[in-house]
């Protein structure tokens, strides 16, 4: 098992990847050594042959014996020697009988994909052969050289050479691989295996900050993984906290929830009686008392349907807005105690189809968050959006709760609809935006934040399924 992880981690593939692409350079570089040993080797030759030429000018009568002959020829390595001079004087030396030629080069003017071709050549060629070479003199260039000798000797330097280039090819491909190896094994292995074994460990538990990656410095993309990996830990550490204490706050809203139905009937059982009381006071207030206590009554058995169910059950039937947001007003104010002034810009024959009682809390939770932030003024107002064409579009319809109050503080703006997060004062629990984007999105739509600065904040509420009869403005 291990020798088999072994073969599949990235550190062993990194070692055999560096190995072969230092083998490959190695091998790019080989065939041009290889052809430029073969021409260093044959100009030796031609050098050597020049001077052997040279000494027939020294000799007596220009005669050399045939015992001297053979000794140069025999220390040049050739069957023959024919140096031409630039003064068209020309000194031969032979051996008697010359082999006849398998093979002529002329050096002169031979390219360098030719020195590769015929070094590969002499390589492969296993047949000794007797070669031709023609060359200028290494000595003196206005000199012409032509040797005739056995290849094999020139095959048997080559394969000495290409075995040396060889063997320090892999001593330098073994130094390089190692070197990288262990380089990349320091700054990329390690790190991403440390990164993946926090990870791994995350996902066994999450809760266990033990496992956490301790910060680092690093600017490159490992650290920025790593400084990334451990921030989102600490979010998800911190969402699955609150996530449990949101599920404990359930489970104890479900079970008092039962006790808290049964007080709210007693509130309107003495409440119906007030409702027979001579005080015209009394009996005015009464059934706003009433609606507000059956109001409670369904707000909890939602919550304790949201708490079973995870989703707010809808109740829909076409509702005039423009009167909806009228018992919003006449609920914020004994609510809050604050005087304050709502501004109603709803046209008088703008149905939406609705949950009344959600929709009403959500605006209730919009209006009472503005009033406690400081606001004096609350302007509702709902416009229908329209397609292209300017024809109406009924599905949309943009509901905006405006105030002058101070704005939202960055902190606010930062946790935004997030509960119990997203308070702007003291003692705020941030239920207020969280519940009223769950009432929209539940209808189908959605709340978002249009504009917040020191003149005041505005909220837009999208819901679908709006029926625009009227499009006049009230107030």
């Amino acid at each position: 098992m291990k020798l088999r992880s072994l073969r599949s981690s990235l550190s062993a593939k990194l070692l055999v990847m560096t190995i072969l692409f230092v083998m490959l350079a190695e091998v790019l570089i080989f065939a041009p050594s290889v052809a430029r040993f073969r021409e260093s080797w044959l100009e030796g030759r031609m050098e050597s042959g020049h001077l052997a030429a040279l000494t027939i000018e020294a000799a007596p009568d220009q005669m050399v014996t045939q015992e001297l002959e053979q000794q140069l020829l025999s220390l040049v390595g050739a069957y023959a020697i024919d140096l031409a001079l630039s003064d068209e004087r020309i000194y031969m030396l032979s051996s008697s009988p010359v082999p006849p030629v398998d093979q002529a080069y002329d050096l002169r003017s031979t390219m360098w994909f030719d020195l590769l071709g015929d070094a590969l050549r002499v390589l492969v060629q296993s047949k000794d052969q007797v070669i031709r070479v023609i060359g200028d003199s290494p000595k003196d260039p206005r000199a012409t050289v032509e040797l005739v000798l056995d290849e094999a000797p020139l095959r048997t330097a080559m394969i000495d050479f290409a075995g040396r280039i060889l063997l320090l090819s892999v001593v330098i491909s073994l130094i390089t691989a190692g070197l990288v190896f262990l380089s990349l094994n320091a700054l990329m292995v390690r790190p991403m295996q440390r990164i993946t074994a926090s990870m791994m460990a995350f996902r066994r538990d999450p809760e266990d900050s033990a496992a956490t990656l301790p910060h680092t410095p690093r600017a490159d993309e490992i650290g920025m993984a790593q400084r990334e990996l451990i921030d989102m830990q600490a979010s998800l550490r911190a969402a699955l906290r609150q996530k449990e204490r949101l599920a404990a706050l359930g489970t104890a809203v479900t079970k008092i929830n039962h006790d808290l139905r049964n007080i709210l009937s007693t509130a309107a059982l003495v409440s119906e009686r007030l409702a027979s009381s001579e005080d015209p006071e009394v009996r005015r207030v009464t059934p706003r008392l009433m609606q507000a206590i059956d109001r409670a009554v369904g707000l909890c058995s939602q919550t304790l349907a949201y708490s079973r169910d995870g989703v707010l059950p809808l109740r829909l039937s076409r509702i005039p807005l423009a009167e909806l947001v009228d018992e919003v007003a006449a609920e914020l104010t004994p609510r809050t105690g604050i005087g304050f002034a709502w501004i109603n810009r709803v046209g008088e024959g703008l149905i939406v189809e609705a949950d009344r009682e959600q929709l009403c809390r959500a605006l209730v939770n919009l209006g009472r968050n503005a009033l406690e932030a400081g606001a004096t003024e609350i302007t509702v107002a709902a416009t229908i959006t329209t397609t292209s064409d300017g024809t109406p579009d009924r599905k949309r319809l943009a509901l905006s709760v405006s105030d002058n109050g101070p704005g939202l503080p960055p902190r606010a703006r930062e946790n935004l609809f997030q509960p119990f997060a997203g308070s702007a004062r003291a003692g705020g629990t941030g239920l207020g935006l969280a519940i009223a984007r769950e009432v929209a999105r539940t209808h189908g739509g959605d709340i978002r934040l249009v504009e917040t600065s020191g003149r005041g904040t505005s909220f837009v509420l999208e819901l679908p399924a709006a029926e625009a009869v009227s499009q006049s403005s009230g107030g």
